[in-house]
């Protein structure tokens, strides 16, 4: 059954820059792999506060896979340096790791691979912390049929970093995660991610139609352009990119600029 969300679809959507950590780096690659160096995160978060975005995104993309819990010095000096709201993620696995991240000074937490490993991690921490300190992310991949070339294809979650496949359905899982307490989803494209060729819109909309909780979209961002179809075929309340900010192609006051010429609702920059 699709759901009527229940907030404004006037409300403004949100630009927000990912930054992915890698041994205290910053950095990007393609479809998950060939990363490069993009800089000091701190430095670099910094700089979008000060540029216009809403709020930012800070995930160590290696905690989990080596089995190691994001630092709270990050969250602690992130929390120093800006003054837009802030989700950190990566290897949180139980609630005193979040509850370390949100004292650092953290206003949401993302959880991925421990939440598809233990679901009931969303229900206790939306229980402790409230639905709004939860966001969900999910990391897909649409594979289609090997024994029937002509049947419809699926999309898979993935886990630690798009290493491992799960047979979780994507849609599925949302509609799962928002049962159990989920306050948003971010949803990545595998296929899409870095690509610059787009979102997943298609999936977006069609995720957009079932979950009445906010949703973030990840993974294709290259152009402007792409931004205004995420947010109208797309129907995602935020945008979420990387590359395009870290290396200067797009900046955040033109983008807004140009959104709200096509009539997409955005805050306006300062």
């Amino acid at each position: 059954m699709f759901l009527l969300k229940r907030y404004s679809p006037l409300l403004a959507k949100r630009i927000i820059p990912c930054l992915d950590i890698k041994d205290g780096r910053t950095v990007k690659g393609v479809n998950f792999v060939n990363l490069r160096d993009a800089g000091d995160p701190v430095e670099l978060g910094a700089k979008y506060s000060l540029a216009g975005a809403d709020e930012l995104v800070f995930l160590d993309i290696t905690a989990t896979h080596e089995r190691r819990k994001t630092l709270a010095d990050l969250a602690r000096d992130i929390a120093r340096h800006l003054n837009i709201p802030f989700t950190i993620g990566g290897g949180i696995r139980e609630l005193k790791d979040v509850d370390v991240l949100l004292d650092a000074g953290a206003d949401k937490v993302s959880i991925n691979s421990a939440a598809v490993r233990r679901p009931q991690l969303i229900d206790e921490l939306a229980y402790a912390f409230g639905k709004q300190f939860v966001v969900v992310a999910v990391d897909a991949r649409f594979i289609g049929s090997a024994d029937d070339p002509g049947k419809p294809g699926e999309w898979y979650v993935h886990l630690n970093g798009g290493r491992i496949k799960t047979e979780h359905k994507l849609f599925d899982w949302v509609t799962e995660a928002q049962e159990r307490g989920a306050g948003e989803i971010l949803f990545t494209s595998m296929d899409h991610d870095g690509t610059k060729a787009g979102f997943a819109n298609e999936a977006l909309a069609e995720m957009s139609d079932r979950l009445s909780i906010p949703i973030i979209a990840s993974g294709g961002a290259g152009n402007k352009e792409h931004f205004a179809e995420v947010f109208t075929t797309g129907k995602a309340d935020a945008g979420l990119a990387a590359s395009i900010f870290h290396f200067g192609e797009v900046e955040i006051a033109d983008l807004k600029a140009y959104l709200a010429g096509e009539g997409v609702a955005v805050r306006p920059v300062g």
